[in-house]
Protein backbone atom coordinates (compact mmCIF):
# COMPACT_ATOMS: atom_id res chain seq x y z
CA UNK A 1 0.00 0.00 0.00
CA UNK A 2 1.21 3.47 -0.88
CA UNK A 3 -0.22 6.57 0.78
CA UNK A 4 0.18 9.83 -1.14
CA UNK A 5 -0.94 13.20 0.18
CA UNK A 6 -1.95 15.83 -2.33
CA UNK A 7 -1.66 19.22 -0.71
CA UNK A 8 0.99 21.89 -0.71
CA UNK A 9 3.57 19.25 -1.59
CA UNK A 10 3.96 15.47 -1.66
CA UNK A 11 4.24 13.08 1.20
CA UNK A 12 4.06 9.33 1.25
CA UNK A 13 4.21 6.18 3.30
CA UNK A 14 4.52 2.55 2.34
CA UNK A 15 2.81 -0.40 3.98
CA UNK A 16 1.27 1.88 6.63
CA UNK A 17 4.70 3.01 7.86
CA UNK A 18 6.52 6.19 7.08
CA UNK A 19 9.63 5.26 5.17
CA UNK A 20 12.49 7.69 5.85
CA UNK A 21 14.38 9.15 2.92
CA UNK A 22 11.76 8.30 0.33
CA UNK A 23 11.55 11.67 -1.33
CA UNK A 24 9.15 10.59 -4.04
CA UNK A 25 8.05 14.18 -4.54
CA UNK A 26 11.45 14.88 -6.05
CA UNK A 27 10.94 12.50 -8.96
CA UNK A 28 11.16 14.53 -12.14
CA UNK A 29 8.33 14.65 -14.66
CA UNK A 30 8.32 16.94 -17.67
CA UNK A 31 11.36 18.81 -16.40
CA UNK A 32 9.93 19.55 -12.95
CA UNK A 33 9.94 17.86 -9.58
CA UNK A 34 6.52 16.29 -9.11
CA UNK A 35 6.15 18.34 -5.96
CA UNK A 36 6.13 21.43 -8.20
CA UNK A 37 4.18 19.72 -10.98
CA UNK A 38 1.31 17.81 -9.38
CA UNK A 39 0.73 19.21 -5.88
CA UNK A 40 -2.77 20.48 -5.13
CA UNK A 41 -1.28 23.93 -4.55
CA UNK A 42 -0.10 23.89 -8.19
CA UNK A 43 -3.67 23.28 -9.36
CA UNK A 44 -4.82 26.35 -7.47
CA UNK A 45 -1.86 28.55 -8.37
CA UNK A 46 -2.05 27.72 -12.10
CA UNK A 47 -5.86 27.68 -12.11
CA UNK A 48 -5.91 24.19 -13.64
CA UNK A 49 -9.18 22.38 -14.14
CA UNK A 50 -9.63 19.25 -12.05
CA UNK A 51 -9.27 17.16 -15.22
CA UNK A 52 -5.99 18.82 -16.30
CA UNK A 53 -4.60 18.52 -12.79
CA UNK A 54 -5.72 14.88 -12.59
CA UNK A 55 -3.58 14.16 -15.67
CA UNK A 56 -0.56 15.51 -13.82
CA UNK A 57 -1.39 13.43 -10.74
CA UNK A 58 -1.92 10.41 -12.98
CA UNK A 59 1.53 10.82 -14.57
CA UNK A 60 3.04 10.99 -11.09
CA UNK A 61 1.15 7.92 -9.87
CA UNK A 62 2.08 5.97 -13.02
CA UNK A 63 5.77 6.78 -12.42
CA UNK A 64 5.50 5.66 -8.79
CA UNK A 65 3.57 2.55 -9.83
CA UNK A 66 6.37 1.61 -12.25
CA UNK A 67 8.92 1.92 -9.44
CA UNK A 68 7.07 0.34 -6.49
CA UNK A 69 4.17 -1.74 -7.82
CA UNK A 70 1.86 -1.00 -4.87
CA UNK A 71 -1.30 -3.09 -4.37
CA UNK A 72 -3.29 0.00 -3.38
CA UNK A 73 -2.80 3.77 -3.48
CA UNK A 74 -4.54 5.81 -0.80
CA UNK A 75 -4.87 9.52 -1.51
CA UNK A 76 -4.89 11.95 1.42
CA UNK A 77 -4.17 15.65 1.90
CA UNK A 78 -6.27 18.69 1.23
CA UNK A 79 -7.31 17.67 -2.29
CA UNK A 80 -8.99 14.50 -1.04
CA UNK A 81 -11.94 16.62 0.14
CA UNK A 82 -12.87 16.85 -3.54
CA UNK A 83 -11.70 13.40 -4.63
CA UNK A 84 -14.80 12.88 -6.77
CA UNK A 85 -13.56 15.68 -9.05
CA UNK A 86 -10.24 14.05 -9.97
CA UNK A 87 -10.15 10.34 -9.10
CA UNK A 88 -12.40 9.38 -12.05
CA UNK A 89 -9.80 10.81 -14.45
CA UNK A 90 -6.92 8.65 -13.15
CA UNK A 91 -5.79 5.80 -15.40
CA UNK A 92 -3.11 4.26 -13.17
CA UNK A 93 -3.50 0.46 -13.03
CA UNK A 94 -3.36 0.25 -9.24
CA UNK A 95 -6.61 0.83 -7.35
CA UNK A 96 -6.73 4.40 -6.00
CA UNK A 97 -9.01 5.28 -3.09
CA UNK A 98 -9.49 8.39 -0.95
CA UNK A 99 -8.31 8.22 2.65
CA UNK A 100 -11.26 7.37 4.89
CA UNK A 101 -10.38 10.19 7.26
CA UNK A 102 -9.88 12.55 4.30
CA UNK A 103 -7.53 15.43 5.17
CA UNK A 104 -7.48 14.43 8.85
CA UNK A 105 -5.74 11.11 8.09
CA UNK A 106 -2.24 12.58 8.49
CA UNK A 107 -2.86 14.22 11.82
CA UNK A 108 -4.67 11.16 13.20
CA UNK A 109 -1.84 8.92 12.00
CA UNK A 110 0.76 11.22 13.55
CA UNK A 111 -1.09 11.22 16.86
CA UNK A 112 -1.36 7.43 16.77
CA UNK A 113 2.33 7.05 15.95
CA UNK A 114 3.26 9.44 18.77
CA UNK A 115 1.10 7.59 21.27
CA UNK A 116 2.67 4.27 20.27
CA UNK A 117 6.18 5.70 20.52
CA UNK A 118 5.61 6.73 24.12
CA UNK A 119 5.03 3.14 25.20
CA UNK A 120 2.42 2.02 27.71
CA UNK A 121 0.77 4.60 29.95
CA UNK A 122 2.62 5.37 33.15
CA UNK A 123 1.25 4.01 36.38
CA UNK A 124 0.75 6.80 38.92
CA UNK A 125 3.19 6.56 41.81
CA UNK A 126 2.65 7.24 45.48
CA UNK A 127 5.72 7.80 47.60
CA UNK A 128 7.92 6.34 44.86
CA UNK A 129 5.92 3.08 44.63
CA UNK A 130 3.02 2.16 42.40
CA UNK A 131 -0.26 1.66 44.21
CA UNK A 132 -1.56 -1.93 43.96
CA UNK A 133 -4.60 -0.88 41.94
CA UNK A 134 -2.67 1.60 39.78
CA UNK A 135 -4.22 4.53 41.64
CA UNK A 136 -2.41 6.96 43.82
CA UNK A 137 -3.28 7.20 47.46
CA UNK A 138 -3.06 10.01 49.90
CA UNK A 139 -4.03 13.66 49.68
Amino acid sequence: MLVVTLGTGRARSLTARLVPNTELGHIELRGKETERYAAASVRVRKNLSWKKWARRVDRYLCAIEALLWPDLIVIGGGAVKRHERFLPFLTVNTEVVPARLRNEAGIVGAALAASMAEGPPRVPRCGGHAAADGQTTGP
